[in-house]
């Protein structure tokens, strides 16, 4: 269903980060190219050999390779991409986004991008619930950015409400909508 699509998943330094496997594992069974940016904070959750190896290509943490000295250029990742889905998404990297903050690859790449890009925002209740995240999510609809809502259940603080990051499976099936109604629109 996603052959010959590129999908760049930025990956945040969120305890969600664990699912973002899934997500990677579920877009290549569909036939997507995946490369994946991931932020130093996500290397505390996940490693990112363990994202390299389900995307079948080499995660990219800096802008620069410390092996060899390539540059892992923003732009160049920016174009490559159809979609561009950030998951999970803190509220760090969410009001960095909101506020055009460009500190680190992933968020570079994030201003650089010339595709639609996802947002599957992760984080404790009273985080999502916080004025300041509520305007910076509302920007970055503004903006035209999709949120894939996160839902109801138990949090990693232990309380349980609203800030689970959405289902990979969930996410997969977004995406996989969006492309078949964008074939749809283009026929």
């Amino acid at each position: 269903m996603l052959k010959g699509k590129n999908i760049l998943i930025g990956v945040t330094g969120g305890i969600a980060a664990y699912k973002t496997a899934t997500i990677i594992r579920l877009l290549v069974k569909n036939g997507a190219d995946v490369k994946v940016i991931m932020t130093d904070q996500a290397k505390e959750f996940i490693t990112p050999l363990t994202l390299a190896t389900l995307s079948k290509n080499p995660v990219l943490t800096e802008f620069f390779s410390p092996e060899n000295g390539d540059w892992n250029s923003h732009v160049d990742l920016g174009l490559w991409a159809n979609l561009f889905l950030i998951a999970p998404a803190t509220a760090n990297t969410i009001a960095k986004m909101a506020n055009g903050v460009a500190d680190n690859l992933l968020l570079t790449t994030y201003l650089s991008a010339c595709c639609p890009i996802f947002l599957a925002p992760s984080m404790d209740m009273d985080m999502l619930n916080h004025p300041a995240t509520i305007i910076n999510i509302e920007t970055l609809k503004a903006f035209g950015i999709t949120i894939l809502e996160p839902v109801s259940g138990e949090l990693a603080s232990g309380l349980s409400g609203k800030g689970r990051m959405a289902e990979p499976e969930d996410i997969v099936k977004e995406i996989l909508d969006f492309f078949t109604k964008k074939k749809t629109i283009s026929l």
